[in-house]
């Protein structure tokens, strides 16, 4: 009979274990003789592979197979004594249940660990459940666990065992050390109804572990699986969460150890967490399995740590990690085109920096010329170099618009790229500042300039009017003069405008002195001195010009003086050459009537020639002031004087004369009448 109870508990325990690879055995003696049902056990136990069967019912056959399973438990350090394949092959009993019996202990109890706390050490097997089964039941009254065989006879410890982990099935207060056969009936059919673990009877005490031990074990199995899911969950939750972090280093280097780092995840991290959610779902059909092949009702996790929970949640992994990965290549790719765009910043803002700098220095300088013509040349010059600034405006709002894009983008060295752009638009600033500031020296320096030039016109315009009042012709008679005092009055009025000019050209030249030009720097197109100098010679070339103008007009007068003294000269001495003529005329008279005739018109002239010789003594009276001026042609004026006046004598003397002969006729002509008369009477 006991062997009989053995065989079944055994059997059934076989049959717990093939169930998970859907095989069951009906005769624990007769269906174990092939050795194919021996090896699959093993390998439900192990977990590993065993040499396939060999084909065949033969008697060879089967005892290849079963020592196939002896060698494989020789391999697991299974101690079989006096044990061989054909003792299996012909259906011992004995050493059947005593090989069940081994591979029990080997797979089910022996790995069984316990450690306790107060000196971290470990125990094994019987020892280790023992000691669990004395933690459980410690505390409960009667209970005094040592052994698996009389320790468990009353049936109080395996009540213990039920309450500890389910106290709402078990009134423990209520049970009687004495009642021994109603303790065990009621543990092992709360156990069997409730719990659904298979009532394994052993008088011995064997069996009695193994029941234990298959409620442990389940229940160990269960509590590690729902262990494993809340991590495996709560690492998903705190994964996807990482995963959906959008927070992403705001640099390649940054970015491409976040992508390393996600690669590390990938390849490192997940795949045991891979395993481990298969290792769920063995352990979850190992349980289930196990609780069937016990004729328990199967586990059923709970609501959230369920196998389609736990697959969703990976769903939603993978998912997150899929974005996420998208989403680091995307970023990747933006922190690759923004350290491009970044490069090429650099090298645009080198090349606008080092245009600038050498513009700003080509700018500086002042190397405008010594003459309006070469100023005038810098001026185009300056407005071709305006121009070629004016269009690089454009590469530089470039360089501006990359960094701003940058800035837009985020771009982590941006205070690098600000202060880059920064020193670009100062020193495109100062290059207009220093353009404009070149500008108005250049316009200044040209003013200036064109008021030199202006100077130099003037000077030749007054040369040119120097030379025609330095001309030696004064004229050469009276109308000559009166010409050349004509022209001279417009030479004068030129000399005015002169004057008007130099008046106006000093003074935009003076400006260039007294202004100090603090808007561009007190800068001056030359040294105030050199202008003084112009102005100088300016002013005393218009002086001299103004007193030659004034010499010729004096000379030109006195020319004109002496022209019209000869003038006169020439009229009294033509009048002096008529009267000579009438003066020396031989006609005095025929008869007393004529000669009275004669008479008065001598008297007529010599009243002329008083009035005559009153208009001569004032042009000598004039001429005199010539000579005494000191006339260029005094002496001429002297010596026509004294021809003149000569003359006059000689008229003088003339009419002098005539008068007397013109008397003399009168007394003649008189005593002739008388005579006449005389005879006329006498004749009478």
């Amino acid at each position: 009979e006991r062997e009989l109870v053995q065989k079944k508990t055994f059997q059934k325990w076989v049959n717990s274990h093939l169930i998970r690879v859907n095989s069951k055995i009906a005769d624990l003696y007769v269906d174990l003789r092939d050795g194919k049902m021996l090896i699959k056990l093993l390998e439900v136990l192990s977990g590993e592979r065993l040499p396939r069967p060999t084909k065949g019912k033969m008697r060879i056959h089967c005892l290849e197979n079963v020592d196939k399973a002896l060698t494989f438990l020789h391999e697991q350090r299974v101690h079989l004594e006096n044990m061989g394949a054909h003792d299996i092959v012909d259906g011992s009993a004995r050493l059947t249940l005593g090989l069940i019996w081994t591979i029990i202990l080997r797979f089910q109890i022996q790995d069984i660990t316990i450690e306790e706390v107060d000196n971290n050490e470990t125990k094994s097997a019987k020892d280790a459940l023992l000691l669990w089964c004395q933690m459980k039941t410690a505390g409960y009254a009667n209970v005094n666990v040592r052994n698996f065989t009389t320790s468990w006879r009353d049936g109080l410890a395996f009540n213990a065992l039920i309450h500890k982990h389910r106290p709402d099935l078990i009134q423990y207060e209520k049970l009687q050390k004495s009642n021994a056969m109603h303790n065990l009936n009621s543990a092992f059919t709360v156990a069997e109804d409730k719990l659904g673990l298979t009532s394994l009877l052993d008088p011995e005490g064997k069996l009695s572990f193994v029941v234990i031990d298959n409620a442990i074990n389940t229940e160990s199995m269960i509590e590690q699986y729902e262990n494993m899911t809340s991590d495996l969950l709560e690492w998903i939750e705190q994964t996807i969460a990482i995963l959906n972090d959008r927070q992403f280093a705001n640099s390649l280097t940054g970015v491409q150890q976040q992508l390393a780092a996600f690669s590390t995840y990938r390849i490192v991290e997940k795949p045991p967490k891979f395993d481990e959610k298969g290792n769920l779902e063995i352990l979850l059909f190992t349980i289930q399995s196990k609780m069937r092949a016990n004729n328990q009702r199967p586990y059923l996790p709970k609501e959230g740590k369920l196998l389609s929970d736990i697959n969703k949640a990976w769903e939603r992994l993978d998912k997150a990690e899929h974005e996420r990965e998208l989403s680091l290549r995307e970023e990747l790719i933006r922190q690759e085109k923004l350290e491009q765009l970044a490069a090429r910043f650099g090298r645009k803002a080198g090349m606008r920096e080092e245009w600038l700098s050498e513009n700003q220095r080509l700018v500086a300088q002042d190397n405008f010329g010594s003459d309006l013509a070469a100023v005038e040349a810098a001026t185009k010059k300056h407005e071709a170099i305006e121009t070629d600034i004016n269009a690089y405006e454009e590469r530089v709002s470039a360089v501006v618009a990359v960094a701003n894009e940058l800035e837009h983008e985020n771009y982590h060295d941006i205070d690098r790229i600000n202060a880059r752009k920064d020193n670009v638009l100062r020193l495109w600033n100062y290059l207009l500042e220093l353009l404009q500031a070149r500008r108005m020296r250049l316009e200044l320096t040209l003013s200036l300039y064109k008021v030199f030039k202006e100077m130099l016109y003037i000077l030749d315009w007054m040369e040119e009017i120097k030379a025609r009042l330095m001309s030696e012709d004064y004229g050469k008679h009276l109308m000559g003069v009166e010409d050349l005092l004509q022209k001279h009055s417009l030479l004068e009025a030129d000399v005015n405008v002169v004057g008007e000019k130099v008046t106006a050209v000093n003074s935009q030249a003076k400006r260039f002195i007294d202004d100090d030009f603090s808007e561009i720097g007190g800068y001056r197109p030359c040294n105030p001195e050199m202008i003084k100098e112009r102005m100088s010679m300016l002013d005393n070339a218009y002086e001299e010009l103004r007193q030659l103008a004034a010499d010729r007009r004096r000379r030109l007068e006195e020319s004109r003086k002496f022209w019209q003294f000869y003038w006169d000269m020439a009229d009294e001495e033509g009048w002096i050459r008529e009267k000579e003529q009438l003066m020396s005329s031989p006609d005095l008279g025929h008869d007393l009537t004529s000669v009275n005739l004669l008479l008065n018109k001598h008297k007529g002239m010599e009243d002329e020639m008083t009035y005559r010789h009153t208009h001569l003594t004032e042009v000598q009276a004039s001429s005199n002031e010539l000579i005494e001026a000191g006339n260029f042609g005094a002496d001429q004026i002297e010596q026509r004087n004294n021809e003149i006046s000569s003359q006059w004598t000689s008229l003088i003397d003339l009419a002098t004369y005539r008068k007397k002969r013109l008397n003399e006729a009168v007394d003649f002509y008189q005593v002739r009448l008388n005579f006449i008369i005389i005879l006329l009477l006498v004749n009478s």
